[in-house]
């Protein structure tokens, strides 16, 4: 599952306005081409969107459900519980990837500096996040690799069509893109979703 999470490389990080809202987020940002798909804990009902969305995209093997924003461990347990196959906060909690790890749940925690990347990787996260990722730049991310060049790094805030392919470049193993994908829905609908998706993956595919 860690090289499938890899290889779609992009992560909707979905804060929807209500349930409905998020997922026909997810489903459109599915549409165009983005397989992993955080739900926040910020999204009213988020257990039961993700519950929905893993039953709905059970056949198609591609499509990773998880959860963000999860600040503690009860909403860790509510999240593997609805089905989340990873799990993903702003912070590094040691207790939160303990309780992933009993669970064979991935844990991708939010690090800012070299002694949390190292904290976390000690822990056994197989994926750290780099938050806030537009105050940090890629070249940050081949800062870190220089003297840790084995560690996944995957930037979330920040991320834009037009410097997607700068973080490629730099080594990130992953990206999240979150209000970017729903910015024109007030004025285009859902269907605007899947084109800012696909415009993300044929800016890295170029």
């Amino acid at each position: 599952m860690l090289k499938q999470l890899k290889e779609n490389y992009f992560f909707a990080v979905i804060r929807g306005k209500d349930e409905n809202d998020a997922l026909e987020i997810a489903r459109h940002a599915i549409l165009g081409g983005i397989k992993n798909i955080e739900i926040t804990f910020s999204t009213p009902n988020a257990a039961q969107v993700i519950a929905e969305l893993d039953q709905e995209f059970s056949d198609d093997l591609s499509v990773i459900v998880g959860a963000g924003t999860v600040m503690t461990t009860d909403l860790a347990q509510t999240a593997i519980d609805a089905g989340a196959k990873f799990l993903v906060s702003p912070h590094f909690s040691e207790a939160i990837q303990d309780l992933a790890a009993q669970h064979d749940v991935f844990y991708f925690p939010g690090c800012a500096t070299a002694t949390e990347i190292v904290a976390a990787q000690t822990a056994g996260c197989q994926i750290i996040k780099l938050f806030p990722g537009g105050v940090l730049g890629p070249t940050f991310i081949k800062d870190i690799h220089g003297p840790i060049p084995e560690v996944n790094l995957m930037p979330s805030g920040g991320v834009s069509v037009a410097n997607v392919a700068d973080w490629k470049k730099a080594g990130a193993c992953a990206v999240g893109i979150g209000s970017a994908l729903a910015s024109k829905i007030a004025e285009l609908g859902y269907e605007s979703v899947t084109e800012i998706a696909r415009s993300f993956v044929e800016a890295v595919e170029e």
